[in-house]
């Protein structure tokens, strides 16, 4: 489904302004015509007017022919027609001022392009309009210098307004597509819950009173009872439309009741690429305690979301890493740590730090830089902190 341009209301008032110029241009032409040094070249230009608009008309009234080169090629024309004044008026109208040939015709270009480019492109279509009423009055008076500062206003502020305007409507696009997806998360865990979560409540409640076996197969219930329960409670981890996901989520989907995972209330937003290489970091460390540590070792997972970078620490209560077993299993050909944890960290630009030893468990320390545009500015005294 093509969604509308919501700068589309600008266009038509673009028209409208256009067709009004139109009028009092040739409103003007026809009273002052005798007074022209070639009353045919004035007509001329009317034509060329009337026919420009009518082209300009039928274009902006329809967002798929809304060209880039239409728009400069708009700017260019009036432009140029703008310069045929010294050709047609006579040096008594220059002296009393008389309106240039194309009159207030020539301040819809900057409009367009404003509309069609933004702030920046409306300002400078209204430039090369001041710089052209330099040259067709072939001074550069006070009268050009209001014109040519009216004519960059008007595009600065109907390009802010079309880039308001879209970004608007790409929020709220976002915003509606993440409501839609909540709704459903929500409906599924409500239905998940009245099949799927009962079934493993019972089946853990049940095993762990017949012991045994059953008590083995209980505790594996148990564990993808609260797992099931994260995800569906967890809003979803793939990236948005800005490329970022939420790092909070992605750790909080591999809790288990062995490894407790603690976040932020809100959001984590990084690069998707980076929260994808974080996940898989914990879910490295964590899988290395479920091998080594023993089956009763607990783990805690911790995200801090700092000002410049977010730290992960992944803590376990296991008997430790002896020394220098990590370099020897290098050496052997195991590169869980060297490459997936480790070597993960470093390509991210981050730091990465271990504390171990017999007995006392063992707790890594991550810390990531943020991108610069997700880093938040801290206020200190009305002012933005970098």
């Amino acid at each position: 489904m093509r969604v509308r341009d919501p700068a589309t209301p600008l266009w038509w008032g673009t028209i409208a302004l256009r067709i009004v110029t139109l009028v009092f241009a040739v409103g003007t032409v026809l009273v002052h015509s005798e007074q022209y040094q070639r009353p045919w070249l004035a007509w001329t230009v009317c034509a060329a007017m009337t026919a420009w608009t009518a082209v300009t008309t039928v274009v902006y009234a329809r967002e798929r022919l809304r060209r880039h080169w239409l728009v400069i090629a708009d700017v260019g024309l009036t432009a140029g027609l703008m310069l045929t004044s010294p050709l047609v008026l006579s040096d008594l109208q220059y002296e009393a001022l008389h309106p240039l040939i194309t009159t207030v015709w020539a301040a819809v270009p900057p409009i367009a392009a404003g509309a069609r480019f933004g702030a920046t492109g409306g300002v400078i279509a209204g430039l090369v309009m001041a710089v052209a009423t330099g040259f067709a009055r072939l001074e550069v008076n006070l009268d050009v210098a209001r014109d040519g500062v009216l004519l960059t206003a008007s595009g600065l502020l109907i390009g802010m307004t079309a880039t308001t305007a879209r970004r608007s409507q790409d929020a709220l696009a976002r915003a509606m597509r993440t409501e839609a997806a909540t709704a459903e998360r929500e409906r599924l865990a409500r239905s998940i819950h009245d099949s799927v979560l009962q079934v493993l409540a019972r089946v853990r409640r049940r095993g762990t009173e017949f012991g045994g076996e059953a008590a083995e197969l209980a505790t594996l219930a148990g564990e993808q009872e609260i797992a099931l329960r994260s995800l569906v409670s967890t809003k979803p981890v793939s990236a948005n439309d800005g490329g970022s996901a939420d790092l909070r989520a992605a750790l909080q989907v591999q809790a288990t009741p062995r490894f407790q995972v603690s976040a932020p209330a809100g959001e984590v937003l990084l690069p998707a690429g980076v929260v994808a290489e974080l996940a898989a970091v914990v879910k490295e460390a964590l899988a290395n305690v479920e091998q080594h540590a023993g089956v009763q070792a607990r783990a805690w997972v911790l995200l801090e979301d700092l000002a410049r970078e977010v730290a992960i620490t992944v803590r376990d209560d296991g008997p430790g890493i002896s020394e220098g077993r990590l370099e020897v299993a290098a050496e052997q050909g195991h590169l869980g740590v060297a490459e997936s944890i480790k070597g993960r960290v470093a390509a991210l630009g981050g730091t990465i730090s271990l504390e171990t030893g017999p007995g006392a468990g063992t707790e890594w320390e991550i810390r990531v830089p943020k991108p610069r545009e997700t880093v938040r500015p801290r206020y200190r005294k009305g002012r933005a902190v970098r």
